[in-house]
């Protein structure tokens, strides 16, 4: 039931309207619809005094509001007070708030009627409707962010073939839900329990560092200081904050346990947290079975600090909003999602993988994963954009993969969403907002082409952005071997590289030991060092590491 969905993701959001959603389906649709009509005469009229007082003893809302369950309630968590005979909405009030308890009557209202519609096409049919078939990586939870179950490192899933389109379409249902879930980053509570977490000025001290060096390399360089802090964030956010999960440890005993593909019962609490999924992990040791719940709620996140490719773009977007940057939450329908950051200095939004601790690389999943992309979403607190362009570069193939609503339809609900949610913002916010889309558009027409250094070392873009996101070094180190006199008389150089414990052992020369792999070589060409903290595994990306002793030239392959 369309009212037990968002009664359950209310609770926290706004009790009002989950109370106005045990309300029967009609009485729900007459007071929303009123409820609807006071918000939006307020927004739209902000500075009109008769919009912002209802007279108790108004027909309609003695009629059609005040007997209607949660109704009122939702009109005090607008932001209205009681007076002697009306309700007025204050001066002070928030429109911010208003707007909020807005959208989610409205989001509800919305779900509703697409489901009278469909319920009311299939009674007057004779024949069973053709529907879209839903990915199953796809689930929908309480806190309203669609987000996919799967491990998706790698994966590639094919979108199915189906013209049909109905009212109930997998992607207007993500665009409803995002849409509506991107909000909670906004919550000014919950990004300073974010702050909290994040160690702000260390990062600020390695960023300052960055900058420094960077700009000694490239003197005209347009990269600002919030750049570079984006950079360290999102190294930080990787390999010090979140964890990748695969199979939980075992709750019991604490050994290894294997996913049996089932899901359990959420518990309530589990329930308050969006954990509308919880995973089966069983222990063949000690025969027990342990609950992983798939939290979306990012306060939820913050504690436990693991889960997958959902959980880290849930959390990374909720600490780039608490450090004061603009940020997307992006979907993508071949199961993936991840974040966008607008660089002010670059007049450009920037891709945010957390999961790969890579920025501004926006063809890895087409070119370097292999996904055959349809449809990317990005959601913002002003705006919903189809950036699917960004991150293709066989725009043909990606529009014939486009089957899944009509592109007419797509382009309206998004700009009736845009409309909606920027109704109250300011002339100048708007203008900002409408001069962004245009040098996007701009971007989007023509596709782009790889570029050698797309999936290791960047070789596109400017010096400074290469040094700060560790794609080149940033001092040039040569080191010469020197023969000890014991090599001179042996005529052997013996060295030895351990790329676990990153250090050189020099066997020939008593085994003197040299820590970094950077120590030991004369020149080096696109090549670093990666540690995957979340696969145990590390990895070196070079074409080759040349080494320099007297008199001869030794290459060393990959």
């Amino acid at each position: 039931m369309a009212a037990a969905t968002l009664g359950s993701s209310a609770d926290s959001a706004s009790p009002a309207v989950a109370e106005l959603c045990q309300n029967t389906p009609e009485t729900f649709l007459e007071a929303s619809k009123l409820l609807l009509t006071y918000a939006d005469n307020i927004l739209r009229n902000p500075n009109d005094e008769k919009y912002r007082s209802i007279r108790i003893g108004n027909t309609a809302f003695s009629t059609r509001l005040l007997p209607v369950r949660g109704a009122v309630e939702c009109l005090f968590e607008m932001g209205f007070e009681e007076g002697e005979t009306h309700l007025i909405f204050p001066k002070k009030a928030s429109v911010e708030q208003l707007q909020k308890i807005r959208d989610l009557i409205a989001t509800e209202r919305s779900s509703r009627l697409d489901e009278s519609d469909k319920n009311h096409k299939v009674e007057l049919s004779q024949q069973p409707a053709t529907s879209t078939q839903l990915p199953t990586a796809l689930s929908s939870n309480p806190n309203g962010l669609t987000q996919h179950a799967g491990n998706s490192e790698g994966q590639s899933s094919n979108p199915p073939s189906a013209p049909m389109v109905t009212a109930d379409s997998v992607i207007l249902k993500v665009l409803r839900s995002n849409f509506q879930h991107v909000l909670v980053y906004e919550n000014l509570a919950l990004q300073e329990k974010a702050l909290a977490c994040i160690p702000v000025q260390e990062l600020k001290k390695r960023s300052q560092r960055k900058v420094s060096r960077a700009r000694k390399l490239d003197k005209g360089t347009n990269l600002s200081d919030e750049d570079f802090l984006l950079l360290e964030l999102l190294h930080w956010f990787k390999e010090e904050f979140f964890q990748w999960v695969n199979d939980i440890l075992c709750s019991k005993c604490g050994g290894k346990t294997k996913a049996r593909g089932e899901t359990l019962f959420p518990t309530d609490d589990e329930l308050k947290w969006g954990a509308n999924r919880v995973e089966d992990h069983y222990c063949d040791a000690c025969q027990f079975s342990s609950r992983f719940p798939r939290y979306n709620n990012p306060e939820k996140l913050l504690e436990t600090r693991c889960g997958r490719c959902g959980e880290w773009a849930n959390c990374f977007t909720l600490c780039c909003r608490a450090l004061g940057f603009e940020a997307r939450y992006v979907w993508d329908y071949t199961d993936h999602v991840w974040t966008e950051v607008y660089s002010p200095s670059q007049q450009r939004w920037l891709h945010c993988d957390a999961c790969e601790d890579v920025c501004d690389k926006p063809l890895l999943y087409e070119v370097g994963w292999g996904k055959k992309l349809s449809y990317v979403l990005a959601f913002s607190k002003d705006e919903v954009v189809d950036v699917t362009w960004r991150y293709s570069c066989k725009h043909e193939e990606v529009i014939s993969r486009r089957t899944q609503i009509k592109e007419d339809l797509l382009r309206e609900t998004i700009n009736g969403l845009n409309k909606q949610r920027q109704i109250s913002l300011s002339e100048n916010r708007r203008k900002e907002l409408l001069r962004r889309i245009i040098v996007e558009l701009v971007e989007f027409i023509s596709p782009k082409t790889p570029k050698p250094g797309e999936l290791g070392g960047r070789i596109s873009g400017s010096v400074a952005w290469r040094v700060a996101r560790g794609e080149m070094g940033l001092e040039k180190k040569e080191t010469m071997f020197i023969p000890s006199e014991n090599e001179k008389i042996s005529k052997q150089l013996h060295l030895c590289y351990n790329i676990v414990k990153d250090h050189y052992v020099r066997v020939s020369n008593n085994n003197q030991t040299i820590s970094g792999w950077e120590n030991g070589v004369w020149t080096t060409e696109s090549i670093f060092r990666k540690v995957e903290t979340d696969w145990n595994m590390i990895k070196f990306f070079a074409p080759m590491m040349i080494f320099l002793v007297p008199l001869k030239l030794f290459w060393k392959q990959n």
